[in-house]
């Protein structure tokens, strides 16, 4: 478990280093709840969960990733590069004219990318349409959701949560990631969201809470979410706003402001620490048949 842990940290630190770098190169984007995420999605799709073949991004077999909070596209963009659906040349053309990377995902340009994203509240309603059409279909694949705290506050999520409680979709798996802090102050402050496992547990799901950040503890929820059956699932990951970076941390200000040049340096030098993960491109995943068939191709 130790070398495993290490492996996904590696692989955190380096989705990091890509975050903040593309963005500090674009001068424009939103690092704090790209960094705050990580964990998330680098678990989901390196840590053995989401079924994809990078080779065959419209493979019929797939489970799908929604990204509901579209502003933290640059943390997807840098884990579909580094799980082989494009080149990561590709992050060094982050908001510019013509490139696949815009500054909310357009999901028709993007390979590995679902749905378009950029309007928050939308992403829930879309993974149910999916699991239900799974259902109907007898489509064994699950559907995950990514969104943020601060999108909580909208009042098509909940009409959503209902939804999927009232249709017993437990193939699908909301995640949220609790920052804490939204646009331009703490959610607190903005639109209290108060307990939220009892409330989603009040409205007929099944409630995971988990420290956003273990990224091995991560993993697990998402076994667990998907053994739990008869009910939609929620992690609720206990998260910091611009995690890894220590003048980011927890600060709204952050949210949607680029680093320049020695910002950017003090990032990098912030989230490297032994970064370590060429060590892992070039030993665990130096050929194709070693990674797991049918789920997660090599980095």
């Amino acid at each position: 478990m130790t070398e495993e842990r290490e492996r996904l940290m590696a692989i955190c630190r380096q989705v990091r280093s890509d975050i903040v770098s593309m963005i500090g190169k674009a001068g424009s984007g939103h690092p704090g709840g790209s960094l705050s995420a990580t964990e998330l999605v680098c678990g989901l799709y390196f840590g053995g969960i989401l079924k994809y073949r990078p080779e065959d991004p419209e493979w019929e077999g797939r489970d799908r990733f929604i990204l509901s909070k579209g502003h933290a596209g640059p943390l997807l963009y840098s884990v579909l590069a580094r799980a082989g659906f494009y080149s990561p040349d590709e992050m060094q053309h982050l908001r510019e004219l013509g490139s696949i990377l815009q500054g909310h995902p357009h999901a028709e340009r993007i390979p590995g990318f679902e749905c378009s994203a950029g309007s928050l509240g939308q992403g829930l309603s879309v993974a149910n349409g999916l699991a239900f059409a799974f259902r109907r279909t007898g489509h064994p694949g699950r559907v995950y959701c990514l969104m943020g705290d601060g999108e909580l506050q909208e009042g098509s999520v909940w009409e959503a949560v209902m939804t999927a409680a009232q249709h017993h979709l437990d193939n699908v798996c909301a995640l949220v990631d609790y920052n804490h802090v939204q646009l331009d102050d703490t959610v607190e402050n903005i639109k209290a969201l108060g307990d939220l496992c009892e409330k989603f547990t009040d409205f007929g799901w099944n409630a995971i809470e988990v420290d956003g950040h273990d990224v091995i503890n991560v993993v697990e929820a998402y076994k667990i979410a998907e053994a739990l059956k008869g009910a939609p699932t929620v992690i609720i990951a206990n998260t910091v706003k611009g995690k890894g970076v220590s003048y980011m941390e927890g600060d709204p200000a952050w949210h949607g402001t680029a680093p320049n040049a020695e910002q950017l340096e003090r990032a990098l030098s912030d989230i490297a620490g032994g970064n370590g993960f060429e060590k892992y491109l070039e030993e665990d995943y130096d050929s194709e048949e070693e990674a797991p068939e049918g789920e997660v191709s090599p980095l």
